[in-house]
């Protein structure tokens, strides 16, 4: 049946609630739910906590429990179809049929092959009657958790790219100073995306240059992302800023990582992983899956201008985050790095998706066209 207003009105307080779950849910979809009784009025809402706990439905169903709402002939309104198998919790649909509810409105299936439409089967099933959303809030809670369908759907992350530069496109002075292009907004705003990574990426270069740290400080955050450094010949020290707690972090190489390089490393608490090479440099797209694996979903690069360029001629990167400085440097670092083109056709063409100002600076989101279609089937 069509979703009137009311429904409508639910689904987008559920959107609100998926929200919540940035920064805390990965690898788990973020997923919002509300509940109301068979007279209409919401008694329970929840989203998905931490991995390994409870997902959006059954915090919902806690929470009307905890108030002694009756729940038999009562709605749910859940931004993704519910699970139906058992993996580090049990399936959400066995306690929302346990529940008695009359009808359950989702708004998308999930593309997780275990699920995939499993979920609202058993619960027509039994006896659920089910609606699945479609338009624009549908289209928002699949956009959510671009990573997530990424990684089901592609078998790799969401590879975001994050710059800072100058209006004319310098990113450091020649000398490779680099703080602060931007200014706090701007990089309060970068802060709350690396809040949505599962892992931030960058290279030893960067690492060498700059020592920074990676981690999520100028927002609130339940989950650090992993930190992830391409150094293919171990040259990073032990002792750089990007291994610091809180969170852990990985190293990619591709000389044998059962040398005393890598043991300095793993004694410091570093995963040191040795992947294929092209040529000298780490095998990037061996990369992605192997983060795939360990159950990343979006992916989000700060390095420099030689590994973006990297990902770019692989294009292996999805998405762009640029932020633009209201200023002029001149001579300096660019962008990205990559050979020059015979034609202007050869550029790399983007779309781009939103701009929006931070203090003086310009966010710029772009994206490769046609990357991200599959969110709208």
């Amino acid at each position: 049946m069509p979703l009137d207003d009311y429904d409508l009105r639910q689904l987008r307080r559920a959107l609100e609630l998926a929200h919540e779950a940035i920064g805390r849910s990965d690898p788990n979809p973020r997923v919002g739910c509300v509940l109301a009784d068979a007279q209409g009025r919401v008694i329970g809402e929840g989203a998905t906590q931490r991995t390994g706990e409870a997902h959006a439905e059954v915090m919902a169903l806690h929470a009307a429990q905890a108030a002694g709402a009756s729940l038999d002939g009562g709605a749910a309104w859940v931004t993704l179809e519910p699970c139906s198998h058992h993996g580090r919790t049990p399936p959400c649909v066995d306690a929302m049929v346990a529940a008695r509810l009359r009808r359950v409105v989702v708004g998308g299936i999930d593309p997780n092959p275990l699920v995939a439409g499993t979920g609202v089967q058993r619960l027509r099933d039994a006896g659920v009657m089910v609606d699945v959303a479609d338009g624009e809030l549908a289209r928002q809670a699949r956009e959510l958790n671009i990573g997530f369908f990424s990684r089901m759907r592609r078998g790799v992350p969401w590879v975001r790219c994050k710059i800072a530069a100058s209006l004319d496109g310098r990113t450091a002075l020649d000398d490779g100073r680099s703080s602060w292009i931007t200014g706090a907004e701007a990089r309060r705003d970068g802060h709350a995306w690396r809040r949505r990574a599962g892992a931030v990426l960058t290279g030893s270069g960067t690492v060498l240059a700059d020592d920074p740290r990676l981690d999520v400080r100028d927002v609130p955050t339940e989950v650090q992302p992993l930190r992830v450094v391409l150094d293919s010949h171990l040259r990073v020290s032990p002792r750089a800023r990007v291994f610091d707690a809180p969170g852990t972090s990985l190293v990619y190489c591709t000389q044998p990582s059962d040398g005393a390089a890598a043991d300095a490393l793993r004694a410091r608490g570093v995963d040191v992983v040795q992947v294929t090479g092209s040529g000298d440099r780490v095998e990037l797209g061996a990369v992605l899956h192997d983060l795939a694996g360990r159950g990343i979903n979006e992916l989000h690069v700060e390095a420099g201008p030689t590994l973006n360029g990297a990902l770019l001629q692989r294009d292996l990167v999805d998405e762009y985050l640029v932020y633009i400085a209201p200023k002029l440097i001149g001579a300096g670092k660019g962008m990205v790095e990559f050979p020059p083109l015979n034609d202007l056709a050869q550029a790399h063409a983007l779309r781009f998706e939103s701009l929006q100002s931070f203090g003086d600076d310009l966010r710029i989101v772009a994206r490769r066209p046609g990357r991200a279609d599959w969110l709208g089937s």
